[in-house]
Formats: structure tokens, C-alpha cells, sequence
């Protein structure tokens, strides 16, 4: 029977522990290689130079108009996700990765300790993107920013595209430290990083898998189900409105 569900599974090879963890420490040895150099990384990031922005860049909150040096709300660091919207769109139509992402940022204590505020930038009109917020069950700082305010900020990148962007305050100064993008904002996920860890991994197509192991059908979204973005399912069951007050 084991012999059978291996071979419909594609499961791995059943080995004495011995021989398990043998191979796992050989693994390991590559694990703390990449880790080693992600700290060299890090590094490297830390001793980038660094560009002034307007720090009376505006953006509105939930008071309204704000410069982009209170968004610090006093502290040094700020570290901004620009999070895609589709203006005009119904909830379950508005950006999926960016839901994703942003639905695995909750407890901010432990980056607040470290002179670090966390916020989003809504690329898209306030009143909406808060309603979209507030059926996310999100309590972040949460900022919406005008086309003339996105231009100025990501100067050179893509409107409306993801990014995490850092800033550095000095004074009433504000310093962009670093940017990223697309794959990049796997930085805040924690839910690949686990699945990563196991023998299946993400269950994407792209993944070097071996033969037999459980994928997504190709043309299959990954962070979309049954016409939602995936983590709009539970608040929805929950029975939270994704009214965004548009009348559709």
C-alpha cells in the first residue's frame, strides 16, 4: 500500500531516520549559506546612499490632508507599502497580491520598538481604499496618495504598480533608503516562507517540483478563488460588507 500511494503522490522516498536527517543536514549547510548571504545583503542595503524627497509630499488620511513627514508620527523610519487600486471597482475586483501581502501585516509593537512606523499608500481615492480597509479588518496607518503625489514619490518607477518603499527622517528631512518591487514585497509574507518549508512547497506550475507533486493548474490565479481575491473569503463568510460606498 505505501509503495502504491507513493507512486500516485510522487511522494518521496521512505528512509530509516538516519538516513533522513543525513540528508537534511547536507541541506542545511546549504540553507545557512543563503542565509549568511542574505545577511551580507542586508548589509549592503544598510550602506546604500540615499536620495531626499519632498517631505511635504501630500497624502490624506483619516483627518485629511497630511504631509509625508507626519507619517513618521515621530519616529525615524518609515517603511510604506503602495498598494495597487482599481478606482471605481467593487471589492472583490480590486488588487489580489496587494491583498495578500497587506492581510499578513498585523502586529506593528515589535517594528514601532525599533523607531519604525509602518503605513500603507492607497495609489487611489481615500474614501474607498479606507472602506476596502476597514472590510479587511486592517488597522495600519492608511494613507491614499493623488497621481501628482505618486509621481513625485516614485519618481522613475511605475504608478500604480506594488512597491515597499524606506525612508529615513532627519529633522523635517525625508531620505528614500531603499525601494522594491514584484517579488520584492515577499518581504512581508510570511505564507510562502512556510509553505517553502514543505514537501509540496507553494504548489505553483513554475516550481521545480518533481513529477506527480500537487500543483495549480497553469492558468489558475494564485491569490484568486471563485472571482475574490482569497483572503476576502473569510471576512466575507464572516458576513463583514465589501460595500465601497460606489453604489455597485
Amino acid at each position: 500500500m505505501t509503495d502504491i500511494i507513493r507512486a500516485e503522490a510522487g511522494a518521496p522516498k521512505i528512509v530509516e531516520r538516519s538516513t533522513f536527517q543525513a540528508e537534511l543536514d547536507a541541506l542545511r549547510l546549504r540553507e545557512k549559506a543563503h542565509m549568511r548571504e542574505g545577511d551580507a545583503i542586508a548589509a549592503a542595503r544598510r550602506r546604500l546612499p540615499m536620495v531626499e524627497v519632498d517631505a511635504a509630499t501630500p497624502l490624506i488620511g483619516e483627518r485629511g490632508p497630511v504631509a509625508l513627514l507626519d507619517v513618521f508620527e515621530g519616529r525615524r523610519i518609515l517603511i510604506a507599502y503602495y498598494f495597487m487600486w482599481h478606482a471605481g471597482d467593487p471589492a472583490p475586483e480590486q488588487c489580489e497580491g496587494c491583498s495578500f501581502y497587506t492581510a499578513q501585516v498585523r502586529e506593528l509593537s515589535f517594528i514601532h520598538s525599533r523607531d519604525v512606523t509602518y503605513a500603507t499608500f492607497c495609489q487611489g481615492p481615500y474614501a474607498e481604499s479606507a472602506r476596502y480597509r476597514d472590510f479587511m479588518g486592517w488597522e495600519m496607518p492608511w494613507y491614499a496618495a493623488s497621481r501628482d503625489s505618486l509621481e513625485t514619490l516614485l519618481v522613475g518607477r511605475r504608478v500604480g504598480m506594488m512597491h515597499i518603499v524606506c525612508y529615513l527622517r532627519q529633522g523635517s528631512r525625508v531620505f528614500e533608503t531603499y525601494w522594491t518591487t514584484r517579488r520584492g514585497v515577499e518581504a512581508m509574507d510570511n505564507s510562502y516562507r512556510l509553505l517553502d518549508l514543505t514537501v509540496y512547497g507553494r504548489q505553483e506550475a513554475w516550481e521545480d517540483s518533481p513529477s506527480g507533486w500537487p500543483q495549480r493548474p497553469q492558468d489558475d490565479h494564485p491569490y484568486r478563488s471563485d472571482g475574490r481575491p482569497i483572503v476576502q473569503w473569510p471576512r466575507v463568510k464572516a458576513g463583514f460588507s465589501d460595500d465601497l460606498g460606489m453604489g455597485r
